[in-house]
């Protein structure tokens, strides 16, 4: 399916529920569509009582992050020191979110949308619901019960995997928080409302490395798939993900 104008009605026979919530991670690369079409599609299927939420993460305002590293890989000490120095707060109001895609960048452009509080791992949100799911995410929690993450859980929300794969299901982050034994916990750094106002907390070590296998694992009487413009799409309940992945993850990860 091509075509932008078939969209509404592509997602309706995938099985996107009007009125429900729906959480999407989405590669437009390639797709010919521009994140607007898509983002009016999805809202338009959700309908006026359905929420629409896509994470707005930042690893860019971090300094303990991969994208960190990568950006300094080479640098010397006095060149990562600047660069650490001149490194923009998160903002929730203004600061982009630009590794999550087009659509992720739209919704949370898109006036009227609420973002959460987190300072690396925000979502952003557009509906009926919007305010109620994103209310409450700790700073010091990412993905975890004191996210959005349950909350979407709660809610009984769907999540999409729009021309991207099991991979970037970031639904299998809140099964590493509901693991026993937890996994270890970690160092987080990261700059906030000013230019060298860092602060520093534990959090869960997570780890996506082996969310591709996960997905390969899960049984497909849990999801439906269809093509988009040349790649696949995935359609599931959170729920369903989360537990599944609790399930895979404790049989293997200890």
């Amino acid at each position: 399916m091509s075509d932008i104008t078939e969209l509404p009605k592509a997602l309706r026979e995938l099985g996107v529920r009007p009125g429900g919530v729906l959480m999407v991670h989405a590669s437009l690369s390639g797709s010919g569509w521009s994140p607007t079409e898509v983002r009016d599609a999805l809202r338009t299927v959700l309908g006026p009582d359905g929420t629409l939420v896509v994470p707005a993460f930042t690893p860019e305002n971090s300094d303990t992050s991969p994208a960190y590293h990568r950006l300094t890989e080479g640098m010397t000490a006095r060149e990562k020191a600047e660069f650490r120095a001149a490194m923009p707060p998160f903002e929730p109001n203004a600061t982009p979110c630009p590794a999550m895609g087009a659509l992720a960048e739209c919704v949370r452009t898109t006036p009227g949308a609420v973002r959460s509080a987190h300072p690396q791992t925000s979502f952003a949100a557009l509906g009926a619901r919007s305010e109620e799911l994103l209310a409450d995410h700790d700073p010091h929690c990412h993905l975890g019960e004191r996210s959005p993450m349950a909350a979407l859980y709660a809610a009984d929300a769907q999540v999409l995997l729009l021309r991207v794969g099991f991979e970037v299901c970031t639904a299998f982050h809140l099964a590493e928080y509901r693991m026993t034994p937890p996994p270890p916990t970690r160092t987080y750094r990261c700059v906030v409302e000013d230019k060298g106002n860092w602060i520093e907390y534990e959090d869960l070590s997570l780890h996506d490395g082996d969310f591709g296998a996960i997905g390969a694992l899960v049984p497909q009487d849990l999801f439906t798939e269809r093509e988009f413009t040349g790649k696949p799409a995935f359609l599931f309940g959170m729920r369903d993900a989360v537990d599944t992945g609790l399930r895979l993850m404790s049989g293997y990860r200890s």
